[in-house]
């Protein structure tokens, strides 16, 4: 559905417009673009037909740059003579950072810096105190502050609240040049065509509430409910930042007293996807350490509602900076030093779904995004919104008739309103704030553990597997492999409502989703109801501790879901909207002694500030007569991440151009894939007869006769699987030995993006060992069709083969003239035959290899337990093509469905 724009605004054509420029002599500061030599940033979103806010994200005047920031402290003179001050040298920082980085102790570094090799070096530090000391000259980030919380009940201890400013936290990830290409200002709307017919919602600020919030003038649209967002007014040329917040309780020792932190972190919306999904891009930070307190009241339920109003306190201490810059703005600096008006919305409160209750100031059994309860949790439609106007009227009133502080008599007058007894939500005073919107759909909580909490659950209970609980990557392995197992064993309705969901997960997680995908969504959760009965019917939907059979669907994850498509329309893909892992925490606080817990938190808080700083001085050192986009690329090239994915495209292009490159090219590019082999084969020079008796390939000599002959003469485009050898197995070759690969690797472009490359999956053909007694034979999908083009064509033009110089695997045809097979939607593979004894084998070349292939096998209602993953492939003779193993597999071949 598309938005009814106001015509107050002037909305040009597309354009190429850049959210930010480098500030020189030659900018146009009012306009703030730059002029023909300036350096231009890319901030729009790729692909696609186009319209940007006009006017939005305007430079005023020129601002500090993160380098200039740096040096305004009181130490910067020294840094003039020595870089690494208060370090003496690169190697004196060195050694510091990777000790201050460390888990040892204070006691372990002093051992260490005892060491008589150690104190040989010309080190600025001999002691850990001394090592610390040079720490805290450094300059910080958001400095860290801490207060004392007073409430009116009694509590076991004092609670101490850690925080820092969170809108300095923004305003460093603003100004940080590291993300200079990787932020968007402007809210843009995105077409599939030229025609604006098809919406495409990607980052936050493709979403229908960053446009909505940049409107200065009074709009009505029937798409967005929140009146808080029709009636905002912000300054024309002002620009937003989205913030995130996400927050979990965490256990930081197991041990030894079971301590427990809760950790706010904090990012900004407006970096992008890719690099916001990436922990070692660093960009959500430690902005609060929420307290955890114990309550004396004699109450059980009545400490729970006493711990969430002090959590909302905290939280209306922590984030009032925040709140203010939403109503009034605040000008900051861009990581060009351009400065900017901002302003600071709530984008994405990340949080699990007890916590999104408590967040939204609703009991348990109550949807914290509608008004739906736990009896309602089942129904196949979403209910209406509770927002933030609704829960505030409500809250007015319960004021006017209760004592506050009266917690047990307050609590019970919320209970009409499934309210949970907070007085006053953090919430309430930060313009563009909602529950109901910024309480996104959340990949890990809402979908992930909803598959094996309940998914899972309901086919052990049928009786189709006997697993037990396990946890972590075990969880993700079965969702992968969940459908194509139970098919055959599970009643057909069951099947079908588990792919549905299995669907609606992967549809979900897409990083660009169209108005044709959200509408697959909406069809993938309407085909669950439609045959959620037949779980109930075969006993699958049960208590967890009673074992009774239910027949209701009070599952709060299943409601969420109802929201999903909704909040991809407000706020773009939901992929982006990620748990944070908190293991950042979690070595973070090691003593049970909070002052400790402060320091150790001002220490690492300034460690990270230096090696960005060097980077952009030598970079600056380097080159005086850079430009500015020079020196963005040195600073990106000084600071990479921690893992980093090979490039076989890069490489390939390079060896194109080598003239010493060894041919044939063992790095090369056939459309959209690139295929790699390692430059020493794993078998050099072995007999044509000596590789046919190690693979047990019989006709070996006469299908590569074949193919010298037949295709190499004739130079046909394509090689296909048809048809008996032709030649005779004792034919002459004009070559008698081969050299052997057992890998090859296999890059593709994501199907959502053209910006970047996947990691390379490797296909396996190797001979027979301990482990995999006979062979791993992995399959890969080979082009047959030169008029098809993988992967817009899908299977179309295509098969799918064992990699053993290559057995094919035929697709089968369905009931219907349908290519899937009904209850699982998955494609039906038959290994090829010859003669109906022989697997059906040929040589095809590597070029026409487009992507790895996952197979099943299809094990029917009971499973031989002789199967192994070993020897599955072996004797296994129908399989299913598995489209739930990876999510980019899975969009390409679900494309046309």
């Amino acid at each position: 559905m598309d938005l009814d724009l106001p015509p107050a605004l002037n909305l040009g054509s597309n354009s190429d417009g850049d959210d930010m420029a480098y500030h020189h002599e030659g900018a146009d500061v009012e306009n703030g673009f730059p002029t023909s030599d300036g350096e231009r940033l890319d901030g729009g979103a790729a692909g696609g037909h186009f319209t940007r806010f006009q006017g939005a994200a305007k430079v005023h005047v020129w601002g500090l740059t993160f380098l200039e920031r740096f040096n305004d402290d009181a130490y910067a003179h020294h840094r003039n003579d020595n870089l690494y001050y208060p370090f003496a040298s690169f190697q004196d920082w060195e050694l510091a950072s990777f000790l201050l980085s460390s888990t040892l102790s204070m006691a372990a570094i002093d051992r260490f810096l005892g060491i008589e090799l150690i104190k040989a070096l010309p080190l600025s530090y001999r002691t850990a105190k001394e090592l610390r000391g040079c720490a805290e000259l450094l300059p910080s980030g958001p400095k860290w502050q801490y207060r004392v919380i007073s409430t009116e009940h009694p509590m076991k201890l004092p609670v101490h609240l850690y925080w820092r400013n969170p809108l300095d936290c923004i305003e460093s990830l603003f100004n940080n040049p590291r993300f200079a290409k990787d932020i968007d200002l402007i809210p843009e709307c995105i077409y599939t065509t030229a025609e604006c017919t098809v919406r495409i919602y990607g980052e936050w600020m493709t979403g229908e509430a960053a446009w909505m919030m940049q409107v200065h003038t009074l709009v009505f649209s029937e798409i967005i409910c929140l009146t808080s967002l029709l009636q905002s007014k912000l300054p024309a040329n002002s620009t937003l930042l989205g913030v995130i917040l996400s927050s979990d309780k965490t256990n930081i020792t197991n041990m030894t007293g079971g301590r427990v932190a809760h950790p706010l972190l904090i990012s900004l919306a407006n970096i992008k996807m890719a690099v916001q999904n990436k922990a070692s891009s660093h960009t959500f930070l430690l902005t609060a350490l929420l307290p955890i307190a114990d309550f004396l009241h004699l109450v059980k339920r009545m400490q729970g509602v006493l711990e969430a109003r002090l959590i909302h306190q905290c939280l209306d201490i922590i984030l009032e900076p925040l709140k203010q810059a939403a109503r009034i703005g605040r000008m900051m600096s861009d990581p060009a030093g351009n400065l900017r008006y901002c302003f600071t919305p709530l984008a994405s409160y990340i949080v699990d779904t007890p916590e999104a209750a408590m967040l939204a100031c609703v009991r348990g059994k109550t949807s914290p995004l509608t008004t739906a309860s736990y009896k309602q949790f089942g129904d196949a439609f979403q209910h209406p919104l509770r927002t933030a106007k609704i829960t505030l009227t409500q809250l007015n009133r319960i004021k006017s008739k209760c004592d506050t502080q009266d917690v047990e008599a307050f609590f019970a007058t919320c209970e009409p309103y499934h309210l949970s007894g907070v007085v006053d939500p953090f919430w309430r005073d930060w313009q563009f704030a909602d529950p109901s919107q910024s309480l996104t759909p959340e990949a890990l909580h809402h979908w992930h553990r909803e598959s094996y909490d309940h998914d899972v659950q309901w086919c052990i209970r049928i009786g189709v597997s006997t697993l037990k609980q396990v946890t972590g990557r075990a969880q993700r392995d079965i969702q992968c492999y969940l459908v194509a197992v139970i098919a055959g064993a599970a009643p057909p309705g069951v099947v079908i409502a588990v792919h549905a969901l299995m669907d609606f997960r992967y549809l979900s997680q897409a990083v660009t989703i169209d108005e044709n995908q959200c509408q697959k969504i909406l069809n993938a959760l309407k085909t669950f109801h439609d045959h959620k009965h037949e779980i109930i019917e075969h006993s699958g939907h049960q208590g967890a501790k009673s074992k009774n059979i239910l027949d209701n669907w009070c599952i709060p994850n299943l409601e969420m879901m109802q929201s999903v498509v909704p909040s991809i329309h407000q706020v773009g893909s939901l992929i982006q909207w990620i748990q944070r892992n908190q293991q950042t925490t979690r070595t973070t606080i090691r003593k049970n002694v909070d002052i400790f817990i402060l320091r150790h938190l001002l220490l690492r808080n300034r460690r990270y500030i230096l090696p960005l700083e060097l980077d952009i001085e030598m970079a600056w050192m380097m080159g005086s007569m850079m430009t500015r986009g020079d020196l963005q690329a040195a600073i990106s090239d000084f600071w990479r991440t921690e893992r980093v994915v090979s490039n076989f495209l890069k490489k390939a292009e390079l060896a194109l151009l080598s003239t010493t490159a060894p041919r044939p090219l063992r790095t090369f590019v056939v459309g959209s894939t690139t295929i790699h082999l390692n430059f020493d084969p794993s078998l050099r020079r072995q007999a044509i007869d000596d590789v046919a008796m190690k693979f047990c390939l019989p006709d070996l000599q006469a299908a590569l006769t074949d193919y010298v002959q037949w295709e190499g003469q004739t130079n046909q485009g394509f090689h296909k699987l048809t048809g008996q050898h032709r030649a005779s197995p004792t034919a002459d070759l004009p070559f008698q030995h081969l050299n052997i690969w057992f890998k090859v690797h296999v890059q593709q472009m994501p199907h959502h993006s053209g910006s970047a490359f996947l990691p390379a999956l490797t296909v396996n053909a190797s001979l027979p060992d301990a482990n995999w007694k006979y062979g791993r034979y992995d399959a890969a999908i080979f082009t047959v069709d030169g008029t098809k083009q993988w992967p817009t064509s899908e299977l179309k033009g295509h098969i799918v083969v064992e990699a053993e110089l290559s057995h094919g695997l035929h697709v089968v045809p369905q009931q219907h003239g349908s290519a899937l097979e009904r209850t699982t939607q998955m494609h039906v593979l038959k290994r090829a035959m010859r003669a109906g004894v022989m697997p059906f084998g040929d040589i095809l070349p590597l070029d026409q290899v487009r992507s790895f292939a996952h197979i099943i096998p299809r094990f029917g209602p009971v499973a031989d337990t002789r199967l192994t993953p070993q020897n599955s492939s072996k004797f296994a003779q129908s399989f299913f093509l598995n489209k739930y193993i990876d999510k980019d597999f899975y969009h390409i071949i679900s494309e046309s469905a």
